[in-house]
């Protein structure tokens, strides 16, 4: 969808319109935190408990990011480097179940994956992530602000290198000694100079195998059977079907502005009494998924889409893409990362209508096998979750936008460990995982998609502090844990809400340090930074032996 028509779109919808104005307020805070995702959550907690006084601004009404908006089904990789505060919220996470009164729809002792839970549960329910999150943040001082969003066209002021202030769309203003830009999109960053990738970088930018364009890499959630990609089958005088890309894939390894696939991470459940039926949503189309039904009609095992379906607590789901074609929207947000608001809105309606669509489609259409539609239509969205959206997340999967340019990017060769990765802060441990960028048609005319990897990795991998944090030139009062510098692929492991938790917490101690000290956040003293983060569990490296693959 081009930028043109999104913006049409979004004046149709009403997104245009210019949010209501109030008295300027100016607050004043040592760390201010633009974004309420689970990094900034962290960051916030661990700012506060370490006598800061902090402002956490969320644009939304929800705190957690992704976690609290469907992301149940944690992509931990190695629990053992998940520490800090992270291993906290996992840990109350088990807390919470742990009590009789949280089973309302199943047992506890029914729940497969409860006896494999040891001190943490890595699977829950959205709303319980979100009380979670509210729970550690009302035991610290921090100022919570909710609704707030950053006026992109008057965003602050810096002096020199230094953010002094923010400002939001309400008029608003934030001022503080050091910011910390927790958000998916990285707006603040972006706002205050620092240089940052959108897209997938040429392997050769980095010396990288698996960056840029993947055609011979992408076999998993491929088509599995030959699908004509033409309205009329076999016609190409007729046009192409909804998703498809007009043009080719591009040569592998070559870097291009695409970004890897969003969805939103619904949250199911087989209980009739918690069960909401199947909706047609708005402008369905079921032409949008075509190349699903002949994709089925063809022969392709159903079951197959059900990998991504994990159950949660009280016989509920997180539902993640899985597939050739499923709940992924492919091609349908490159102009996010760098959209205005407006642009990003419109965006989210469409993948909202898009996988809407994509379930109503699967549990009414005749065109789709009936054991396929009595298997859908035994799930629903649920009653009790999402509901002043009724039982839909309240939050796209970003899963990538832009990346920040500092003095370290992380890469595929941090995640594999063939090279040194300096002054690491946490640990990632989770397969280098990209989502489909494309659908185009191949060289033999049929329907394919490009981009997706999903490479294992030996052992758990540092992080460099490097990445979390600007150059000096750029600016010297700014922490970025989740828009962090990385290549495309090296962020593909990075991108884990775990991580994010960890960087956030990572985040706030150096600037911490850096306001202790008078200093800039380059000029933290990283043994100071190291003990600090060891004495308060986080975990900087991994002494087992690698694994086999």
């Amino acid at each position: 969808m081009t930028t043109r028509l999104l913006v049409a779109l979004a004046t149709t919808l009403g997104l245009l319109t210019a949010s209501p104005t109030r008295a300027a307020e100016t607050t004043t805070h040592d760390i201010v935190i633009y974004g309420g995702t689970s990094a900034g959550v962290t960051a916030a907690i661990q700012a506060a408990r370490q006598g800061k006084s902090v402002a956490l601004i969320e644009p939304a009404r929800h705190l957690g990011g992704l976690s609290s908006a469907g992301l149940g089904m944690t992509d931990s990789g190695k629990h053992e480097v998940i520490g800090g505060l992270a291993r906290e919220f996992y840990r109350r996470i088990k807390n919470h179940y742990e009590t009789d009164n949280a089973w309302k729809w199943e047992k506890r002792d029914d729940f497969k994956w409860w006896s494999e839970t040891g001190d943490a549960l890595w699977r829950f329910e959205p709303s319980v992530a979100e009380i979670t999150f509210r729970a550690m943040l009302a035991g610290t001082p921090v100022t919570v602000v909710e609704g707030e969003r950053l006026d992109l066209t008057r965003w602050g002021r810096k002096s020199g290198t230094a953010i002094t202030e923010i400002r939001m769309e309400s008029g608003r203003v934030f001022q503080g000694k050091i910011f910390i830009d927790a958000t998916y999109e990285g707006d603040l960053m972006a706002k205050a100079g620092v240089p940052y990738h959108v897209g997938r970088e040429a392997n050769a930018t980095y010396g990288e195998t698996l960056n840029g364009v993947q055609v011979a890499q992408a076999t998993k959630h491929q088509f599995l059977l030959d699908i004509d990609p033409w309205r009329v089958p076999g016609d190409p005088s007729s046009g192409l079907l909804p998703t498809i890309q007009t043009d080719g894939p591009g040569t592998d390894g070559a870097g291009d502005q695409r970004i890897q696939a969003y969805c939103f991470r619904i949250c199911l459940t087989d209980v009739p009494a918690n069960r909401l039926p199947w909706e047609k949503p708005t402008n369905y189309d079921p032409l949008r998924y075509e190349v699903l039904r002949r994709y089925l009609a063809a022969g392709w095992k159903w079951k197959e889409m059900w990998r991504g379906h994990h159950l949660m607590p009280n016989r509920k789901t997180d539902t993640n893409n899985s597939g050739g074609f499923s709940s992924d929207h492919i091609g349908a947000n490159d102009a996010y990362p760098e959209g205005d608001y407006a642009t990003r809105e419109a965006i989210v309606k469409d993948h909202e209508e898009y996988q809407k669509g994509f379930w109503y489609f699967l549990a009414t259409d005749p065109g789709v096998p009936a054991e396929v539609r009595e298997d859908v239509n035994r799930w629903g969205l649920p009653r009790d979750e999402f509901q002043g959206t009724g039982g839909w997340p309240h939050a796209l999967y970003i899963r990538e936008a832009r990346r920040m340019i500092s003095d370290h990017i992380h890469t595929q060769m941090d995640c594999q460990l063939t090279r040194e990765t300096p002054q690491p802060v946490g640990m990632g441990s989770y397969a280098i995982d990209s989502h489909n960028t494309q659908r185009y048609v191949d060289t033999r005319g049929f329907v394919r998609n490009e981009g997706d990897v999903q490479v294992p990795l030996a052992a758990p991998y540092p992080i460099s502090y490097l990445s979390i944090r600007p150059r000096a030139a750029d600016c010297t009062n700014l922490l970025v844990p989740v828009c962090c510098a990385a290549s495309h692929i090296g962020y593909g492991s990075v991108r884990m809400e775990p991580v994010f938790m960890i960087l956030g917490e990572s985040a706030a101690t150096a600037a911490s340090l850096a306001l202790d000290a008078g200093t800039s956040v380059q000029d933290v003293p990283y043994p100071a930074l190291r003990r600090r983060l060891l004495e308060n569990g986080q975990v900087l490296e991994w002494n087992k032996p690698p694994a086999k693959h």
